[in-house]
């Protein structure tokens, strides 16, 4: 049998030579499986053409060539940046015959990055920028002011239209790369201004006394004048950013706490430089429980730490532990404070800056190289010692923090202990209010979440007894954004969860005990059970992050009307479905009508005149206002108490025609942000915000 099979195999494939090896020339490799390059053709891909751009004006401001960088969005969906650094090189290339321009822009893996003394430290997230970029553009063009002229290239998908050649003599220095995405390779070219901004406010803050202008001049069609080496020099009203930090990251401290109570005014910051490893460090505490750490190597923002994170966090811990041992706030021997002790309430960037950094992984998410974490580890250990003995009062309050997050620990730790004992947590004991499911393969189980007894009875009425657990809960969860875990446990309503959830918390925490991968909050479409929603979304967002990032967090769509004529009932989820369906019904019930009437009017006699139907107002103003529809019933629910089973299944948990929404987190620092805003103990930013976003509310149902 083996022999048959392996027989058939060759005569579908007789020959396989050297003409099956496929060789892809040039820029050819990037058109052909872009995500290798820039990780993806969405809306990060795109716009990872402008972070890729700007890097390298970036690296010639971490050198110290350039001090100014404007990024510009133009209409058509074009990208202009420019930067006043030393030029792009047009000389010919000794190896490639051609301008070192043209090779940097149609070479992969050509560049003054990969050798020599030209850039010490760049970033970039493959170091083959400029190449990526021109070969998934349309269109791209590159001018080039140095050594007294002005030198341009244009490309189409890759391809140079013609050679590098110097067009007028100018006394300027620097690069200006314009450029269009291609449309055949992104399924949308469309940029997003407040992302762009966001990136390039953060970049501001790595690399100090460096000028970034964000300009957004798309609505200004033939009216951009290519000839300015600045934009901003055309004097259009457009929007725009400029962005100037003397401080560094000690200013990006003070930005990321600047809703916050701090705890000392004086915020930590050194700069080193240590077995040529650059380390850059600033930190400040804040009256909050939650911790934000921030990390980046060569600029490139590192999600997942790495080795400078890890020797910043041994320094921070050994060098607290020795000074409270030192001045006698720590009396017992084995009384030490843990990591998460010296750290909770702490705001700290971490940066540094290392020739030919090491990265796991395809996107540079974690730095591995080791001479990060001893560099970082020496420079924080000495700096940090010497703020603590230059700042004592400071120094004490940090250290009373501390020692306050370790007795908030312990107190937990018993928490975890006699109320979520080992047993419990390995589901020998669900809590009571728990409707389980019969199956036990976590895959195909899903946990509805409800507000309330009411709709906690229908669901459990109404569900699929299979595959389908119901967990009402009782009023509003405790709001866990101001309160520790040891008082987090002390709620009913959150134990229930955490033990039907089965993955434990904090330290136990162990996603692989999840017993069901869909977790589906379901409240009701009014203010309380939003409230209830945002509260259940900041519990899995501090402490079940993980359940987050994995996909298994959702929000059910019930309805909001129900709208019946005669036997037949729809369901409607917006107000815009409702009119939609008015409308619809309002045109059937015209039709029918009319063609009554044109039945009438043939029996009667030719000299009488036909009545004619009534004309009814269709139009969304009109419906919108609430024009009701003769033999039409509308009912608004205002909570799942109000449908029966039968309608709950058919409308919100009947996997072939409910509505759901998947919980992502595209931005974690950002979402941090509202977090604290929405849910934390400030009242002054939560008012700004809604002073802010007031004119935006659209439905406001009180």
């Amino acid at each position: 049998m083996a022999k048959g099979e392996k027989e058939q195999k060759t005569q579908k494939n007789p020959r396989y030579s050297a003409e099956d090896i496929y060789v892809l020339e040039g820029l050819e490799p990037v058109r052909k499986r872009p995500g290798m390059y820039i990780g993806s053709t969405g809306v990060d891909g795109l716009h990872h053409l402008v972070w890729e751009i700007f890097d390298n004006s970036r690296d010639e401001a971490l050198g110290g060539y350039a001090t100014e960088i404007e990024v510009a969005l133009l209409p058509d969906n074009v990208v202009r940046i420019a930067d006043d650094g030393r030029g792009i090189p047009v000389d010919i290339h000794q190896k490639t015959k051609v301008s070192a321009l043209e090779t940097a822009m149609t070479t992969l893996h050509a560049g003054g990055k990969f050798g020599g003394e030209s850039y010490k430290v760049s970033g970039g997230l493959h170091g083959v920028g400029a190449s990526v970029v021109n070969a998934l553009s349309s269109w791209l063009k590159v001018e080039v002011h140095k050594d007294g002229g002005k030198w341009v290239q244009e490309y189409k998908r890759g391809e140079p239209k013609a050679k590098v050649k110097k067009v007028e003599s100018s006394k300027l220095h620097g690069t200006i790369t314009t450029f269009t995405p291609d449309p055949t390779i992104f399924s949308d070219i469309t940029f997003d201004f407040q992302k762009i901004k966001d990136h390039h406010r953060q970049q501001a803050y790595l690399v100090k006394k460096l000028h970034i202008r964000i300009i957004d001049a798309r609505e200004y069609a033939g009216k951009i004048d290519d000839s300015v080496y600045y934009l901003r020099e055309l004097g259009l009203p457009v929007p725009s950013y400029s962005f100037y930090f003397e401080g560094g990251i000690a200013s990006l401290v003070k930005y990321l706490n600047k809703d916050q109570e701090a705890l000392h005014d004086t915020v930590f910051y050194t700069e080193k430089e240590r077995d040529k490893v650059g380390v850059e460090v600033a930190l400040q505490y804040v009256a909050d429980i939650t911790t934000k750490e921030m990390s980046f190597a060569n600029t490139i923002p590192t999600a997942e730490g790495g080795t400078h994170l890890t020797g910043f966090r041994a320094a921070l811990t050994r060098v607290l532990n020795d000074y409270a041992r030192k001045n006698g706030l720590l009396k017992d021997a084995d009384d030490n404070l843990s990591g998460e002790d010296v750290r909770e309430g702490m705001t700290a960037v971490i940066s540094v800056k290392i020739v030919e950094p090491q990265f796991e992984g395809q996107t540079k998410g974690k730095l591995g190289s080791q001479e990060g974490r001893t560099a970082t580890e020496a420079v924080v250990g000495d700096s940090f010692s010497d703020f603590l003995e230059e700042h004592p009062q400071d120094a004490r309050k940090i250290l009373e923090r501390c020692i306050l997050s370790q007795k908030a620990r312990k107190a937990a730790k018993a928490a975890r202990e006699t109320v979520l004992r080992k047993g419990i947590l390995d589901g020998l004991t669900l809590p009571g209010k728990l409707a389980d499911c019969s199956s036990r393969k976590a895959e195909e189980s899903e946990l509805y979440i409800v507000e309330g007894d009411s709709a906690g009875g229908s669901a459990k009425q109404g569900r699929d007894r299979r595959f389908q657990a119901i967990l009402p809960l009782k009023g509003k969860i405790l709001n866990i954004e101001r309160a520790r875990l040891d008082r987090i446990l002390s709620s009913s309503e959150i134990r229930a969860l955490i033990i039907a959830l089965g993955t434990a918390i904090a330290d136990e925490f162990d996603i692989a005990k999840l017993r069901y991968h869909r977790i589906i909050i379901m409240t009701d479409a009014d203010v309380d059970g939003s409230h209830i929603r945002t509260l259940l979304l900041t519990l899995f967002y501090r402490y079940f992050p993980a359940l987050i990032a994995k996909g298994h967090i959702y929000i059910a769509q019930p309805p909001l009307y129900r709208i019946q004529m005669g036997k037949k009932v729809e369901y409607a989820y917006t107000d815009k479905t409702k009119e939609a369906v008015l409308a619809r019904w309002k045109a059937g019930k015209q039709e029918v009508e009319s063609q009554k009437s044109i039945r009438q009017s043939a029996d009667k006699s030719a000299s009488e005149e036909p009545e004619e139907p009534a004309e009814e107002d269709l139009s969304p103003e009109a419906l919108a206002k609430g024009e009701k529809v003769k033999g039409v019933s509308i009912q608004r629910y205002k909570g799942l108490g109000e449908m029966n089973a039968e309608q709950l299944w058919d409308t919100t948990m009947n996997p072939e025609k409910r509505m759901m929404m998947q919980v992502t987190i595209a931005d974690a620092q950002e979402a941090d942000k509202i977090f604290d805003i929405l849910m934390g103990a400030e009242v002054g930013p939560r008012k700004r915000f809604i002073q802010t976003h007031a004119k935006d509310v659209k439905n406001l149902d009180v």
